[in-house]
């Protein structure tokens, strides 16, 4: 570079492409911030958009990958369903009806594993299909009936659902127990189950639990029970459903999904 050019590159303003990158990476690390560190380019796309930020996602995904902004994803623990032939008593009644229409039709259940220092804990949650709220869960060091009916009556208590609800879940002991099932029956609820051998029929609430472990547990010390509960707690409540953005949901979260269908 001659030294007259280099002068004139010295003193020369910045450019308007520059200043806008400047500020949209600010924008890009706060929008990732407040997401916990856990939204990827599309979603960062589109709380963009919302904010009628004009850039395109390649832009942003540059971006965010010149400033090392990676989205967290973990592993989940998959399981096996059980296939014994007592179970076999109830129908997926989901490939039988159409997909649900408003919240309170179809809500779906699981438990998954989550290791607390050397111990696993479980957690029970139940979903409302149609707009992936989560409405009901509960914590606890063994997976039982107990476990999985709190989350359940939680849901109830909180929803109130009409008779006719379905109640989609996998072929777990937890769930095909008399007790379980006599629970459902009383609050006019219609019982569910995964079709042998076909665990993505449950596929939305894997899907759930693959996000929970990669946002909320993956590389964080969480020291006792007491701290675990109030995680997932507040990581259902306050960011799940309410702020986290669904791609199934025209990037909308759940709570905001069921006040525009009403």
């Amino acid at each position: 570079m001659s030294k007259s050019g280099y002068y004139a590159c010295r003193d020369r303003s910045e450019s308007n492409r520059s200043r806008k990158n400047r500020r949209l990476t600010r924008l890009i690390e706060q929008i990732f911030d407040n997401s916990r560190g856990i939204y990827g380019s599309p979603r960062v796309h589109q709380v963009l958009q919302r904010g009628r930020e004009s850039c395109s996602l390649n832009t942003v995904a540059k971006i965010m990958r010149h400033n090392g902004l990676k989205a967290r994803i973990s592993r989940v623990y998959w399981r096996n369903p059980r296939n014994h032939a007592f179970f076999k008593k109830t129908d997926n009644l989901r490939l039988e009806r159409p997909a649900a229409s408003g919240v309170n039709q179809v809500w779906v259940g699981d438990v998954t594993y989550i290791k607390l220092r050397k111990r696993w804990q479980y957690l029970a949650a139940v979903m409302d299909l149609y707009s992936r709220r989560v409405v009901g869960w509960a914590v606890g060091s063994r997976r039982t009936v107990d476990l999985t009916q709190r989350a359940l009556i939680y849901a109830i208590k909180k929803r109130e659902p009409p008779d006719g609800l379905i109640f989609h879940s996998d072929r777990g002991i937890e769930y095909a127990s008399y007790r379980y099932q006599d629970t459902l029956k009383r609050h006019g609820i219609e019982p569910s189950m995964n079709r042998p051998g076909h665990c993505q029929d449950n596929a939305h609430m894997e899907s759930f639990f693959h996000s929970l472990k990669g946002e909320l547990i993956r590389d964080r010390l969480i020291r006792n029970t007491s701290e675990l509960k109030n995680s997932v707690k507040g990581y259902i409540i306050h960011f799940y459903n309410k702020k986290r953005l669904h791609s199934s949901l025209g990037y909308t979260s759940p709570v905001e999904y069921e006040r525009l269908a009403t």
